[in-house]
């Protein structure tokens, strides 16, 4: 045997017959049968040396837990209810339970059996129709512009942990920073506007003036300015996020996996004592009531779909290819069947939990300043997270302290686990594509640049920075790149196929449903959607800010850049192939069929895998059935399709 070869598989292929052996044989171990009418060849299939297997997770309790914190982030506690808030209370629940059911839903399950079935990250899973791997590419731009923010979201709860260590909580009193307008916690707001002769809805509370004025310093002219420098205090908490990160993922899978018990439970504790707290507050029903009551007027809206849609995908992470690269560190029979339906219905009722919490804190807010719940906080977006829930935490009767740092540790542990699974995602991308690479010092390049590119957010402006990539960024690629993937896998690469090969995986057929869901209803939902909400959308808004169309126009420019990858990639793709066939057409469809990547990665089970679609072959569809043999480095790559490889005569005779 050949030194190339370390480890030489128990297991041996027999063949039959004279002639051929293919060319991905030829170097493993043979032996020299005896001379008879029907010689035997037998192959002995070996695993290279230089090539590493795949990390995995060290339980699938791990991988479980990595999922419920990468899902259960920032997104529930801060994005769901100012979402909520914007899009009519109560109306949103309905389109919102409607979109998890029957997209959120089936597209993770559909990244899980990806990344499991391939043992690849979001970009080399696209061996499966690598005509698309532009999306995994525009999906990767899109994940790094959410980490830029997200983790700058956590230093903003890391400088409120911080700032929870006094005797006195800072934002609970209006101190130098504040407007003759600021109520205190110790002040009703009746009195404040007798006093002033102002009308109540006038008034701003403590915390929210803290927030703007002395933690952002937010710069009421927006983007008009530019971008001022960095806040200081605000650059340190972002520096110590990054640094978090980094340990958390400097192993891969088995540190991540161990922080997932903290990152994914602790968090439901907090929650809980809050909302407790938050039910016993005066005027917390009026609140509640806000929140699950249908205005059904704004069910014809299609921002308020866009907006279900939007929150789910972030929510979930769908879409940006972390799903993808968690399930690739999977064992290969591992059941994220059931994993997607825990962690789908897990977000959706820490997502209500989360509003039911922050709607009663918001009806209590209400009621002290005699406004409406809808008028209670006048900033939107992160106002929520870090206006209502500080402001309620200062009227705590007994150590209001005590609940603050824990809950700002609860905000940062949410975020970690979100913010570690999205730079993971990185991270695998180029290690895939680079596994000469030491993890550890991509880990530590991409947080150093992850930390470079957060400066933005900690300026005056970086508020305004932050709404328009996330609206650009986060939203409006994913919406086209999903729309991408789902027709790449159940079009192109075919329903049909992908449902084999689930089977195959998990031993259980695939239910009309998730059919329906994925080759009809996803894509045309998503489709019809996006293009009505677009057609009908008005000027990005912050609060009472409007983007100039110049500053827009940058948000535009980054959603062009991630969706110009898939027909930058497509050409690649067919160039690549182009010497290898007599034609440009030839070369075209041959970058749509999947290669021989696109198989289980352990040899026996990819022989199993060979045999099982011998007997189990589709109907043909689409252009990749049947798939003939394609070239592959990998030994025994070949066995993953449906005929019999292609064979070079080789002398059997004694």
């Amino acid at each position: 045997m050949k030194s190339p070869f370390k480890n030489i598989v128990s297991k041996a292929i027999y063949w039959k017959g004279e002639g051929n052996i293919n060319q991905g044989f030829e170097e493993g171990g043979t032996e020299k049968p005896e001379a008879t009418a029907e010689a035997t060849v037998e192959v002995v299939v070996a695993e290279e040396s230089g090539a590493q297997g795949r990390e995995q997770w060290s339980s699938p309790v791990e991988f479980l837990l990595s999922c419920i914190a990468m899902s259960v982030g920032l997104g529930n506690v801060w994005r769901f209810p100012f979402v909520a808030l914007d899009n009519g209370g109560g109306a949103f629940l309905i389109p919102y339970i409607l979109v998890l059911l029957f997209i959120g839903k089936p597209l993770y399950y559909m990244e899980l059996c990806l990344g499991q079935f391939s043992s690849y990250g979001s970009v080399k899973v696209w061996a499966i129709s690598p005509a698309f791997r532009g999306v995994g590419y525009g999906q990767a731009i899109a994940t790094w512009a959410v980490v830029t923010y997200y983790v700058s979201l956590m230093g903003l709860t890391v400088y409120y942990f911080f700032a929870s260590f006094t005797s006195e909580l800072p934002w609970s009193v209006c101190g130098k920073w504040s407007s003759i307008t600021c109520v205190d916690s110790n002040t009703t707001a009746n009195e404040l506007a007798a006093k002033l002769g102002v009308n109540a809805t006038s008034l701003t509370s403590a915390a929210e003036e803290y927030f703007s004025k002395e933690v952002l310093q937010k710069d009421p002219m927006g983007l008009a300015n530019g971008l001022d420098v960095p806040e200081w205090r605000l650059t340190l908490c972002l520096l110590f996020s990054w640094v978090i990160l980094f340990v958390v993922l400097a192993k891969g899978v088995q540190s991540s996996g161990k922080a997932a018990y903290f990152t994914a439970l602790f968090p439901y504790v907090v929650l809980f004592i809050m909302l407790i707290r938050g039910a016993t507050l005066k005027g917390a029903l009026n609140g509640v009531l806000f929140f699950i009551t249908p205005r059904w007027e704004k069910l014809l809206e299609p921002g308020v779909w866009y907006a279900a849609v939007d929150q789910s995908f972030f929510s979930l992470s769908v879409g940006f290819g972390s799903i993808v690269m968690f399930s690739s560190y999977n064992s290969f029979r591992h059941n994220v069947y059931r994993d997607a339906a825990i962690i789908s219905v897990t977000d959706t009722l820490t997502s209500l939990l989360a509003g039911f919490t922050t709607f009663a804190i918001l009806g209590h807010l209400a009621d002290l300043l005699g406004v409406e719940v809808k008028d209670v906080v006048k900033g939107g977006g992160t106002s929520l997270a870090f206006v209502s829930y500080p402001d309620v935490l200062s009227r705590f009767q007994y150590v209001p302290q005590l609940f603050a740092v824990l809950f700002f540790l609860m905000l940062f542990t949410l975020g970690v686990g979100s913010a570690s699974a999205l730079t993971g995602c990185i991270i695998t991308i180029i290690c895939d594509d680079f596994p000469n690479f030491k993890k550890w010092i991509v880990t530590l390049v991409v947080c150093i640049a992850g930390f470079l590119l957060g400066l933005f957010y900690v300026t005056p402006q970086g508020q305004f920075v932050l709404e328009l990539i996330n609206y650009y960024g986060g939203g409006f690629i994913i919406f086209i790149l999903v729309v991408c993937e789902i027709a790449a896998v159940q079009w192109v690469y075919g329903f049909n196929n992908f449902c084999r090969d689930i089977e195959f995986m998990l031993g259980r057929k695939t239910g009309l449903y998730w059919k329906f869901c994925w080759a009809f209803l996803i894509p045309v939902l998503l489709s019809v959607i996006f293009i009505y909400s677009q057609v009908t959308a008005k000027p990005l808004t912050a609060g009472t800010y409007v983007f100039p169309s110049n500053i827009t126009a940058v948000g535009i420019c980054l959603a062009v850049l991630a969706c110009s990858m898939v027909p930058i990639f497509f050409f690649v793709e067919v160039m690549h192939r182009r010497n290898d066939v007599s034609s440009l057409w030839q070369a075209i469809v041959k970058s749509f069929k999947p290669t021989a990547e696109w198989c289980p990665k352990d040899p026996l089970i990819r022989q199993e895998y060979r045999q099982f679609t011998d007997v189990n072959k589709p109907a043909l569809e689409g252009i990749d059935n049947p798939i003939p043999p394609v070239d592959s480095t990998i030994s025994m790559a070949s066995l993953h399709n449906g005929t019999h490889p292609t064979f070079t005569q080789y002398n059997t005779s004694v």
